[in-house]
């Protein structure tokens, strides 16, 4: 699925510093968002969310902001258009008597699929808008910032309470775009044959060494909830909580690192249609593919581009980059299956959401330590393929009005995602979140881990 702007000058000299630092500086000091806070909680927030986005793009250049390479990512500058359109459309202009577009065009240039709302501008067709100028879009986003920060502390106890879920919707829609904005940039920067880096990353010592041997985790399965619950926020997707049966089952210690799959390519994992889906196998046949992507040979040593640049590939870290048909056609060749959401979950929501996140500032997968015979990297380092159609929960009913197409108009054709990555904002995160995408989906940071049946 699917901030502003400080002048270009403090842009350079930003993107001098150490990103991580500036991350840090920015990051949301509180792990939870009240769904009911006061006043300077809610201003916090947003203003917390809007400066760590501000944090990421700062390493970049403005050529680097407008470059669109496939239709899937979208260029930097949308996002930040983006998300100050969100915030101006569904909280100034639907609350603020007499409020008045900051221009006439944006509503048109930076929705991404509201349809109830209006018409939009081609996906594919992002990279093509040379206009607005960055310098404009940060100037916009300066002004909306300045308006929702004023109306927050400046509105009606009765407004309040009808904007502070908005709000609260409006910062969690961010922090997606705020791991968009990395995956976006990654790729885009990849289709350069410089192979430039977003920021530099010091070598990991040992980082070459094989993975610790993976081991299974028993579960005796039951009649278990799913779903969100607490005080917390979550999306609409993610309830209702509802009871669901889970046979017993083993879910492995970790996901698939690069080196067991590096077995999978070495005895033709790619070539072998008997491993593969009939869908995954044709696009596979198609496209070529014989590894991950960012994937390269150098030599005789396997390569990744990463976004520190290019780095050896590093057998202990997990796989990153693969799509659902790669992760289920290694799961296939393994004699193993993929957990469902609902086994991930019930695993998920016993250990706490702590892992390498957004905030570690490195942007790049970490190899596992010892097990010893528990669940490893939950959360953080890779979103993890679970081989669970993006349907609704039994009882499920979207959200009224325009709010109501974030999730429930994409239940088609999309497979679920579960537990963060390396890109993903601590305080965004949450056992019971659901992301989703085609199954061919490669630019996210998706891998996966093991199943089997008891």
């Amino acid at each position: 699925m699917w901030v502003g702007f400080v002048s270009v000058s403090h842009y350079h000299s930003a993107a001098m510093t150490d990103v991580r630092s500036s991350i840090s500086a920015s990051a949301s000091p509180r792990d939870e968002f009240d769904p009911t806070p006061d006043r300077g909680d809610l201003l916090g927030r947003f203003r917390s969310v809007r400066a760590f986005t501000l944090s990421l793009v700062s390493p970049l250049e403005i050529e680097d902001q407008v470059v669109q390479s496939m239709a899937d990512v979208s260029p930097t500058k949308w996002h930040l258009a983006h998300t100050t359109w969100f915030f101006e459309r569904f909280v100034l202009q639907e609350h603020q008597s007499d409020y008045v577009p900051w221009h006439p065009d944006f509503g048109f240039l930076f929705n991404s699929y509201y349809r109830t709302i209006g018409p939009m501008h081609a996906r594919a067709k992002r990279g093509l808008l040379t206009r607005p100028t960055v310098a404009e879009v940060g100037a916009y986003r300066r002004d909306i910032d300045d308006r929702v920060c004023d109306f927050i502390a400046d509105c009606e106890a009765e407004c309040f309470a009808a904007i502070a879920p908005l709000l609260d919707l409006g910062c969690h829609h961010e922090q997606q775009h705020q791991e968009l904005i990395l995956t976006d940039i990654k790729y885009n920067l990849s289709c350069n044959p410089l192979l430039p880096a977003y920021h530099e990353v010091k070598a990991e010592a040992g980082a070459q060494s094989r993975s610790e041997r993976l081991s299974w985790v028993e579960s005796e399965g039951g009649l278990s909830e799913v779903g969100h619950t607490g005080p917390g926020f979550g999306f609409d997707n993610e309830l209702p909580r509802h009871e669901t049966l889970i046979r017993p089952h083993v879910l492995g210690s970790r996901p698939v690192s690069n080196g067991e799959f590096q077995d999978f390519i070495d005895d033709g994992g790619y070539a072998r249609p008997e491993l593969w889906l009939d869908a995954g196998y044709a696009e596979v046949a198609a496209e070529g593919r014989e590894h991950p992507l960012y994937w390269y040979r150098q030599d005789e040593a396997w390569m990744q581009y990463s976004l520190g640049g290019p780095v050896l590939l590093a057998e202990a870290e997990p796989v990153c980059h693969v799509s659902f048909f790669e992760a289920d056609a290694y799961a296939r060749w393994s004699g193993r299956r993929l957990p469902t959401e609902a086994e991930w979950e019930v695993a998920a929501a016993q250990r706490p959401v702590a892992g390498n996140l957004a905030e570690s500032g490195r942007f790049h997968v970490e190899a596992a330590s010892a097990s010893q015979g528990d669940l490893q990297q939950v959360f953080g380092d890779v979103w993890e393929w679970t081989a669970s159609p993006y349907v609704g929960y039994p009882g499920y009913r979207p959200a009224a009005g325009a709010v109501g197409e974030y999730n429930g108009k994409f239940m088609c054709n999309q497979l679920v995602l579960r537990g963060g990555s390396c890109a993903t904002p601590h305080s965004h995160l949450r056992a019971s979140y659901r992301n989703f995408f085609p199954p061919d989906a490669r630019w996210q940071f998706s891998g996966f881990r093991l199943a089997a049946d008891a």
